[in-house]
C-alpha cells in the first residue's frame, strides 16, 4: 500500500505557482514536437510547416479540453457560473473535448495549406501517449480521477481524497494509454502504416477507447454524473463512439 499526500505544486516563484498539471501539458507538447520533427516526420513539406501547425494544436487542445468538459461533464454548474469558465487554473480538462479541438484545428491548418488532414493527426497520435503519460501522472499527484476501493498489494490512499486503499487508475491509464499505446503504434509504424494517412490516427482512436473504457470501471465516475445508461461513465459511453470512429476510419482508409 502506498500513501499518497503529494503537493500539486511542483514549485513557486514568489506569488506564482508552477503546477505538475501545467508541467504536464509544457513537457507532453515540446517532446512530441521534438520526436515528430526530428524522427516521424518524412514529407519535408509538412517538416516545414509544422511549427506553425504547433501553434494551431495548443489552440486546439486548450479550447477543446475546457469546452468538452463543460459540455460533457458538468454543463448545468457553468450555465449557473458562467465566469467559472475562464478559470482553468482550478481544473477540468477533457481529453475527449481535447481531442476533439485536435481534429478541428488539425482541418483549419490542413484546409488552410491544402494538405491531407491525416498528415498532420497521424503524427499527433504517434506522439500523443506520451502526453498523456504525463498528464496521468500528473492526475496521480494530484490525487484526482482516483480509482475504486480496493485491496490488492499496490492499492493507494490518497490522503486528501479519504482514507480508503483505492486502484491507483491513474497510473493504469498512465502505463496502457501511455507505454502501451506508444509501443503499438511504434510497431504499426514499422509495418509502414504511414504510408497511408489515416491507419494511425485510426489506430490510436481504436486503442486508446479500449483501454479508456476498461480502466473506468476500476474509475470512480464523476460525482456531479454518476454512471450511466447500462452502468457506464460518461468517458466509457464517449470511448465507444471514438472507438467507432477509429473502426471506421482504418476500414475507409484501409
Amino acid at each position: 500500500m502506498f500513501i499518497n499526500n503529494f503537493d500539486p505544486v511542483a514549485f513557486q516563484i514568489m506569488s506564482f505557482e508552477i503546477r505538475w498539471y501545467s508541467l504536464a501539458y509544457i513537457l507532453g507538447i515540446i517532446i512530441g514536437w521534438i520526436l515528430c520533427k526530428k524522427i516521424f516526420i518524412k514529407n519535408s513539406d509538412i517538416n516545414e510547416k509544422f511549427d506553425d501547425y504547433i501553434t494551431y494544436l495548443i489552440i486546439g487542445i486548450i479550447l477543446g479540453g475546457r469546452i468538452g468538459y463543460i459540455i460533457f461533464y458538468n454543463l448545468p454548474y457553468y450555465l449557473n457560473n458562467f465566469f467559472d469558465i475562464f478559470k482553468i487554473w482550478q481544473g477540468g480538462m477533457s481529453f475527449h473535448g481535447g481531442l476533439i479541438g485536435v481534429i478541428a484545428s488539425s482541418y483549419i491548418f490542413a484546409k488552410k495549406n491544402n494538405q491531407n488532414l491525416f498528415f498532420y493527426l497521424d503524427q499527433v497520435s504517434i506522439v500523443a501517449p506520451i502526453g498523456i503519460f504525463f498528464g496521468r501522472m500528473a492526475n496521480f499527484i494530484n490525487s484526482e480521477l482516483y480509482g475504486t476501493t480496493t485491496n490488492v498489494p499496490w492499492s493507494v490512499i490518497f490522503i486528501k481524497v479519504d482514507n480508503l486503499s483505492r486502484h491507483p487508475s491513474q497510473l493504469y491509464e498512465a502505463i496502457l494509454e501511455g507505454v502501451i499505446l506508444f509501443l503499438i503504434l511504434i510497431y504499426f509504424i514499422n509495418k509502414n502504416y504511414l504510408k497511408k494517412p489515416g491507419l494511425i490516427s485510426a489506430l490510436f482512436l481504436i486503442f486508446y477507447s479500449l483501454f479508456r473504457f476498461f480502466i473506468e470501471f476500476l474509475r470512480v465516475p464523476d460525482d456531479q454524473i454518476g454512471y450511466l445508461i447500462f452502468s457506464l461513465t460518461m468517458g466509457q459511453i464517449i470511448s465507444l463512439v471514438f472507438a467507432f470512429m477509429g473502426i471506421t476510419i482504418f476500414y475507409l482508409k484501409k
